[in-house]
């Protein structure tokens, strides 16, 4: 099999030759696979079976200056939808400034320079861009977005669950907004021929959703739906793949009704993935399953291998192998390593 004819059996739910796999490297693990391996390429050289295409940058971010008339030393707008960052104290992380942090009433996004994506300086290079990567065999996909995410980084984390309540005129305006960006993006994705639609939003928690199902019910679910049908306007067939870490058992079958195909990351520290695995099976894919909360930092090479043989014998055939999410400093070298020899040795599938 090619490798995009390999990832097409996994979101199908059919048994490929082999399990495919890739993993997300933050910057310090990226530096040690350059100084280990000799290489850049973490795709290219442990044979990832896909490759992403995307929107371009603004030739120039909007002035959010009247947003930010302070910023901290070292802070700086990052987000063509304004929000700021500044340096946390690990790693790479960093802290964010809303830049509507004090808005209370939806007449506070009056003149708000919400980016544009429809010049076609942005987009038109999608088509071709994915037939390049056709042409090589590779399983093609995009990122239309976040929603709940770009919205509470503009509005604030706090604020936003507080104008759920005292302000939904605000937070439902920005919402809005933010999807309709989404649909165009999804849209347009879908037209260049991706053969996957990817989109996510993180409300999941250890233990249970940020919010009660029913307020991700009213608020986030119609957008997501939204997001969804657009690019399913042109693919009906499109696969969307899912981003949303920790428990969200409560709502997988919303995700499922609205057109999600492949659930991501299947973080094992939070779910029950035999029961996952025994209800949904039938009707979703399952991408990642590796815990980076547990084995991949603390465990040894060999419990990382047991790791993947055992998501392998349980998810499989609509498996995609993959740590739950970038892999972070603490992350040993011979984990990562022992990750994907142990695709390679388990992964082979007899049908």
């Amino acid at each position: 099999m090619t490798a995009r004819e390999r990832v097409q059996c996994v979101v199908n739910r059919e048994y490929p030759d082999r399990i495919p796999k890739e993993a997300g490297f933050t910057p310090a693990i990226h530096e040690t696979f350059k100084e280990r391996t000799g290489h850049d390429s973490p795709p290219e050289y442990f044979g990832f079976e896909t490759r992403h295409v995307g929107f371009r940058g603004p030739e120039q971010l909007p002035d959010f200056s009247r947003y930010f008339p302070e910023l901290p030393e070292r802070a700086y707008v990052g987000s063509e939808y304004g929000t700021a960052f500044k340096p946390g104290s690990l790693y790479h992380f960093n802290r964010y400034l809303f830049p509507l942090g004090e808005a209370r009433d939806v007449s506070d996004l009056e003149g708000y320079p919400f980016p544009d994506f429809m010049p076609e300086y942005r987009h038109t290079h999608l088509e071709a861009e994915v037939q390049r990567l056709h042409e090589q065999g590779y399983f093609t996909d995009g990122f239309c977005g976040h929603i709940f995410e770009t919205t509470w980084q503009i509005l604030g984390f706090e604020q936003t669950f507080e104008h759920f309540v005292n302000c939904p005129e605000l937070v439902g305006a920005v919402l809005d907004k933010v999807t309709e960006d989404n649909c165009f993006k999804a849209r347009r994705l879908a037209e260049a021929g991706v053969d996957m639609l990817r989109t996510g939003d993180d409300v999941g928690m250890q233990d249970r959703l940020m919010m009660h199902p029913e307020v991700w019910r009213k608020w986030l679910k119609p957008c997501l739906a939204r997001e969804i049908a657009a690019a399913r306007e042109v693919n009906a067939n499109l696969p969307v793949w899912y981003h949303i870490d920790g428990n969200i058992i409560d709502i997988v079958d919303d995700l499922i009704e609205v057109g999600v195909t492949v659930l991501n990351p299947v973080q094992p520290e939070c779910l029950d993935v035999k029961s996952l695995k025994e209800a949904y099976g039938d009707r979703i894919a399952f991408w990642g399953t590796i815990g980076t909360q547990t084995v991949m930092p603390f465990g040894s090479p060999a419990e990382v291998r047991q790791a993947v043989k055992s998501m392998i014998d349980l998810f499989a055939p609509g498996l995609f192998l993959a740590p739950t999410h970038v892999l972070e400093p603490d992350v040993p070298w011979d984990n990562i390593v022992a990750f994907f020899e142990a695709v390679e040795e388990f992964g082979e599938m007899d049908q």
